[in-house]
């Protein structure tokens, strides 16, 4: 019992140490008061729904150093690719 209990506690705190840190999704108008890094980042694949694809954006941008990214390329058919640039 007490192993079930460690494993859900680890596990709630890594969701909240990742929610704490994760890259935020912006608007065109929010990135006009940003900082831009001048890099972006693109994610491609095959019957992704958008929380997951946000989740990997958010990934992509923290591992850049990104706090925000902005998309500018959302391609969505049976596979999909997306592209966006990454902010302070």
């Amino acid at each position: 019992m007490k192993t079930k209990s460690l494993i859900a506690l680890a596990t709630l705190a890594s969701v909240l140490s990742f929610g704490a840190s994760a890259a935020s999704l912006v608007s065109n108008q929010q990135a006009e008061t940003l900082q831009p890094l001048n890099q972006t980042i693109s994610i491609s694949g095959h019957d992704g729904d958008q929380t997951n694809i946000r989740q990997a954006l958010s990934q992509k941008a923290d591992a850049q150093g990104a706090g925000h990214y902005r998309i500018i390329e959302n391609n969505q058919d049976d596979t999909y690719h997306v592209t966006a640039e990454l902010y302070k």
